[in-house]
């Protein structure tokens, strides 16, 4: 497992963002990768053995984080959007099933590897620009596949967090989730975020 950052990997995934900000600006959402603080807060609650999914793997700063806590027991599935994401994380990682698809397709994608249900999903799709409609359908496969007891954790980034489509989509997963998320502000990244993590209390 490829774990070990060096200042010249950092150099690249910078590149590489901004290569794919160009490409589409709005389905990155932002202005620079998560920094490792955020990753390590994003991926706090995975464990050895656990069954995660990740939604927007990006330049796989939070996968190298999941791929750290997993170990050989678990099993990590990344969907993207961006093939040239999609292709970084498998030379990366060839352990991770990494799609290139859309999180709206989430259980579909979930029911095609037999996957019912998983102990951890973890985020880093832009719904403060997302449309409506989509982060509906994200919300409910989260919903659809997170087992009882299991996390859903994401981050919104400060400046946006009092927009009203990221303050709907906190209302969406504390409704379907049935329980209030914790929230931990991670300074040490571009723009600073907070981190949101939702616990499945719903039956």
């Amino acid at each position: 497992m490829k774990l070990i950052r060096t200042a010249s990997s950092e150099w690249r995934d910078h590149v590489a963002f901004l290569a794919a900000l160009v490409r589409n600006p709005r389905a990155v959402g932002a202005i620079a990768p998560s920094s490792v603080q955020l990753a390590r807060k994003v991926a706090q609650h995975v464990s050895a053995g656990s069954r995660v999914i990740e939604l927007g793997p990006g330049t796989g700063v939070v996968t190298r984080e999941l791929m750290a806590r997993v170990g050989g027991s678990g099993a990590i599935l990344a969907v993207d959007t961006d093939r040239e994401f999609v292709e970084r994380i498998r030379r990366a990682w060839p352990e991770v099933d990494c799609v290139c698809a859309s999180a709206e397709a989430l259980p579909a994608l979930a029911a095609r590897r037999g996957w019912t249900d998983v102990d951890h999903i973890v985020c880093g799709l832009p719904f403060a620009v997302m449309p409506a409609s989509t982060t509906t359908l994200i919300v409910q496969g989260v919903h659809q596949l997170l087992k009882h007891g299991g996390t859903f954790t994401t981050f919104q980034y400060a400046h946006t967090f009092k927009m009203r489509p990221a303050a709907a989509f906190r209302r969406q997963v504390t409704a379907r989730l049935a329980s209030q998320p914790t929230s931990q502000l991670v300074v040490r990244n571009m723009p600073p975020a907070l981190v949101l993590s939702w616990r499945h209390r719903a039956h």
